[in-house]
């Protein structure tokens, strides 16, 4: 069994590279539970100007900072909007429930993507018997949706619809950078439709840890301390924000290349028997792959290809998930590929 792995299970295994050891290393630190740590500040000061937002706060992780601006957000009791796949229902624990005491109300949208009509109405009335929905949460790109980029006229139609109700609107973007590469649209433009939104440095941008919450500046600071409730505070942390600064200033334009890759992979595989795309389309990063029932489960299917050297996420029965990084290079999606490929061939009733 090898153990020099082509690892495609998600965005989030990369190493730091060499240039952003060094930044690490060189970083200027200082207390940042007092304001004090120089590079914190300058990230945050920075990521806030990048997305056309006052503020925005350094965190440890994607599901603190949604969590975090649920938090803020809301008051126990009240409701959410937002799609039944989003990360936030799936990945973060019961979150919303069990650290702000509120109650998710999912719209089964089409790989991740609501359609302004499917809200009509959600908006539940104010009465003693109901909650009070006051929070729509998208997500830009869409993890389980395969990355799919959220199409802007919906992101404009949906928030306007938020607005005119009362609605707070917050942005899950912890791959937002990935959408700005594929689509040319400025990450201002998609940021503008939201009160709040969070970025992701540890996905595609290949920092070790951290994400950031921006939005106005009365709004961060109460979020500031709602980081603190959840234990968020850190100290001498600008060694994990001098990766991020890395990543900003590195990584964002060659995202391309992971889309690139992608592309590959999805050519590649879209045409073997027993397999096919779910969703047929590739935006970004992110695809999904169905098996048929003659070649058996995901899970299983997935340990041949361990075995091979090629690690896979199996995220249903009979689904698994690729997704590129900038740790595997254009040789390895070829070689990933034509892996995948051989155990789908040998698993074939005709050649079993």
């Amino acid at each position: 069994m090898t153990t020099s792995w082509i690892d495609l299970r998600s965005d989030t295994v990369t190493k730091p590279t060499p240039g952003m050891r060094e930044a690490m290393a060189k970083a200027e630190v200082g207390d940042d539970i007092f304001g004090e740590d120089p590079t914190v500040n300058r990230l945050q000061e920075r990521l806030a100007a990048m997305l056309g937002k006052e503020a925005a706060l350094f965190m440890a992780s994607g599901s603190m900072s949604n969590q975090v601006a649920i938090k803020t957000h809301t008051q126990p009791g009240d409701e959410l909007i937002c799609d039944a796949n989003a990360h936030i229902v799936h990945y973060e624990t019961g979150g919303p429930a069990a650290l702000s005491g509120v109650m998710c109300r999912t719209v089964e949208g089409e790989f991740g993507i609501i359609d302004p009509m499917q809200v009509e109405g959600m908006n539940r009335p104010l009465s003693d018997h109901l909650p009070h929905t006051t929070l729509l949460c998208l997500e830009n790109t869409h993890n389980r949706g395969g990355g799919r980029i959220y199409p802007l006229e919906k992101i404009e139609a949906l928030c306007r619809w938020a607005q005119r109700h009362g609605l707070a609107r917050h942005l899950d973007g912890a791959r937002l950078f990935n959408a700005v590469v594929a689509t040319g649209i400025a990450a201002p433009e998609w940021a503008k439709h939201f009160d709040t939104v969070s970025i992701c440095f540890s996905k595609g941008l290949g920092a070790p840890v951290g994400s950031a919450l921006a939005g106005p500046k009365d709004f961060i600071a109460k979020a500031r301390r709602m980081r603190k409730l959840f234990g968020g505070g850190m100290r001498q942390v600008g060694i994990l924000a001098a990766a991020a600064l890395y990543a900003l200033d590195h990584h964002i334009d060659r995202l391309a290349e992971d889309h690139a890759h992608a592309q590959r992979l999805a050519e590649s595989l879209s045409q073997v028997p027993g397999l096919s795309l779910w969703p047929h389309d590739v935006h970004t990063n992110i695809l999904f792959l169905r098996i048929d029932a003659e070649l058996g489960a995901a899970a299983p299917f997935c340990q041949r290809l361990k075995e091979r050297g090629v690690l896979a996420l199996p995220t249903a029965p009979r689904v698994f998930r690729l997704v590129t990084h900038l740790d595997v290079t254009s040789a390895q999606i070829e070689q990933a590929a034509d892996v995948i490929k051989k155990t789908a061939f040998e698993l074939t009733p005709v050649h079993a």
